[in-house]
């Protein structure tokens, strides 16, 4: 697996709250988007991405249901701390934070999340998302309430349903699927997916290009858009 990846502050935020976790040996990718005044969005990011590389060895060994059951318990774990972090620190109060996790086995991969922070997979020249938007008007796009290009410029877009940290128990979407050589799976952050979409995703990556290059003209148009949020991104790249 080859992982490219860019985190950047963005050209308005003055911190960087997102966080992203690369374990090639335990074939865990994962990116964060924390929440929270002050620094608390760093901390809550970058906490739950430590818990989530703490349980990393209890993953190995596992497979198939275990294996998801395994990962969401490292979703728990994660949660539990961030949750008792933002109830007991008073600089970390309300504090929380996205989590989407790929974990890569030998013919298998498993995609954990809670938030707004996406994965997708690019197989066979075709772009397909594998997580839906825990939000307000992510849930309201799904009622059909209102439509997707609404949903672009709502309001309350940025209000999360869920999210790691925000209650004492978490509830997370986990899947697995078979792997397939040539497979590229896409982790991004909201700061990213909502400048960029999925048709200009589908585009750029069938540019005639590296994959480097491909992944830094998104970098590129992302900062030309103005970047007004945090972003990050991680490709990983099945060879």
């Amino acid at each position: 697996m080859r992982v490219l990846s860019f985190s950047e502050k963005g050209c308005i935020r003055k911190n960087n709250e997102d966080s992203f976790l690369v374990l090639p040996l335990h074939g865990i990718y994962a990116v964060a988007d924390g929440m929270g005044g002050h620094r608390a969005g760093e901390v809550a990011s970058s906490t739950a991405l430590q818990e989530l590389e703490k349980w990393a060895p209890r993953l190995v060994g596992l497979e198939d249901q275990a294996l998801e059951s395994g990962l969401a318990e490292a979703f728990v774990q994660a949660n539990r701390v961030v949750y008792e972090s933002s109830t007991t620190v008073p600089e970390n109060a309300g504090m929380g934070t996205t989590l989407t996790v790929l974990l890569v086995r030998s013919e298998t991969v498993v995609i954990a999340h809670v938030g707004d922070s996406r994965a997708y997979l690019w197989r066979n020249e075709a772009l397909t998302s594998l997580t839906i938007d825990h939000s307000l008007v992510g849930e309201l796009v799904r009622l059909e309430q209102i439509s997707p290009e609404e949903a672009e410029k709502h309001p309350q877009r940025h209000v999360l349903m869920r999210a790691i940290g925000a209650d004492q128990e978490i509830e997370l979407d986990c899947r697995s699927l078979s792997l397939q050589t040539g497979d590229v799976f896409l982790l991004c952050t909201d700061g990213f997916s909502n400048l960029i979409s999925n048709q200009e995703l589908a585009e750029q990556f069938l540019e005639p290009d590296s994959w480097e290059g491909r992944f830094e003209n998104l970098r590129k148009l992302t900062l030309e858009r103005g970047a007004p949020d945090n972003f990050t991104a991680l490709c990983c790249i099945l060879e």
